[in-house]
């Protein structure tokens, strides 16, 4: 590891107790110029004994504004503490987990896999009208049907065409026929540009994409594209679950990844993270005079305790105990279709998947409604799915087994 190593509990509040001292405090320090300041303390009290041994809630009170990027060099000065800790951060998520050569990325934390998903196609859109004149009618964002919602938000948002790559329905797989038909449909209406979302197990079947079937078809038919990875969901699990893959920084053609640690790190809502190769957040550049190193992200403001949460869990677990947990959870799922198998019940899974997707056939409603199983569509659903988290043990699986019977 580059720089990832587990940390004891009083380590980890010596460091951001620290950085809070380096932070401008609101509570002691002259700060007459910023519009913000801490949390009302009339509402939540900054006096509580047990915030002596609280860094996150203690980071939550004094509200450091983590606006901009703070990988590239100059930022807002007044919270300087806090973003060296959200700087170690990102090069931790980008180094040691997604394999990037060592501070060859740049990143923030963002309020979650949707705006980290539209950060990279608003760069990538960016890009092709400043370097190629493009105009948005020729830029077309290409992923697969089982790509997330915020592919869609961002079509609208960002206002670019999207068209979505057919998947084989029970192996989950893009094809390469399906890719051709879809990429010409584009090409017949006038697309020339294109910005390519792979998918990192995708939020209802766990499924992952051969992201070589895109690289082959795009760089044959000699059309310039961007790739960028959803790993919102699977960017904490499946590099811990499979050590060779295409969709980290090994990759030379992946530009840029999206992490949630809302999900497998059990962080607070609000914690996504967006990391991309260096020299491409220029193109998000919003020049804002009275920011110190102005806004290069599509949030703005954000809180600085999100990176503080997620750091303090990395720092918690170190790498060898994110392996032992993911190994846990892929055990449990392991369980869980072996007793599927014995029940003759037909689901979907992904290699070492904690996803779980079963064919709603032989699920009833009633069933799907006690154990808060998830559809694929809440009219008519086609498939249920399980989630293995932390919280959801053997022993909470067994009902649901006896209720499959």
């Amino acid at each position: 590891m580059h720089i990832w190593k587990k940390k004891s509990r009083e380590e980890i509040k010596e460091i951001i107790f620290n950085a809070l001292e380096e932070n401008r405090d609101y509570f002691g320090d002259q700060s007459l110029g910023v519009p913000g300041s801490h949390l009302d303390s009339k509402v939540f009290p900054d006096d509580a004994p047990f915030l002596n041994d609280a860094p996150f809630i203690t980071t939550l009170l004094h509200n450091p504004n983590h606006i901009g990027c703070h990988t590239q060099g100059v930022s807002e000065s007044f919270f300087k503490g806090t973003q060296k800790i959200e700087r170690e951060l990102i090069e931790i998520c980008g180094s040691d987990i997604l394999k990037a050569t060592p501070n060859s990325i740049d990143g923030y934390v963002s309020a979650g896999g949707t705006e980290a998903n539209m950060q990279a196609i608003w760069i990538y859109r960016n890009y092709y009208k400043e370097e190629f004149q493009a105009s948005n009618n020729e830029i077309a964002i290409i992923s697969s049907s089982d790509s997330h919602y915020s592919m869609a938000k961002a079509s609208n948002i960002l206002s670019l065409s999207f068209y979505r790559v057919d998947v084989d329905y029970n192996t989950r797989e893009i094809t390469p026929e399906a890719i051709k038909a879809t990429v010409e449909q584009a090409i017949k209406e006038g697309k020339k540009y294109f910005i390519v979302i792979a998918n990192m197990m995708t939020t209802m079947f766990g499924s992952v994409d051969k992201v070589h079937l895109y690289l082959e078809y795009f760089k044959h038919a000699k059309l310039p594209f961007k790739l960028h990875v959803d790993g919102a969901y699977g960017g904490f699990f499946f590099p811990f679950a499979h050590k060779q893959h295409a969709l980290d920084f090994r990759n030379p053609d992946v530009s840029s990844v999206t992490l949630d640690a809302h999900k497998m790190l059990q962080a607070p809502y609000g914690t996504g993270l967006f990391l991309v190769r260096k020299d491409w957040m220029k193109y998000a550049n919003t020049k804002a005079d009275y920011v110190e190193g102005d806004d290069f992200t599509m949030i703005g403001s954000r809180s600085g305790a999100n990176a503080i949460a997620i750091w303090m869990i990395l720092m918690t677990y170190g790498p060898y105990g994110m392996n032992e947990k993911i190994f846990i959870l892929s055990k449990r799922a392991d369980w869980f279709t072996h007793k599927l198998d014995e029940l003759g019940i037909e689901y979907f899974r992904s290699s070492q998947s904690n996803i779980i997707t079963m064919k709603a056939d032989k699920i009833a409603p009633e069933v799907a409604q006690r154990f808060g199983l998830v559809p694929d569509v809440h009219h008519q659903p086609n498939w249920y799915k399980v989630v293995i988290m932390e919280h959801v043990t053997i022993e909470k699986l067994e009902p649901l087994v006896e209720a499959l019977k």
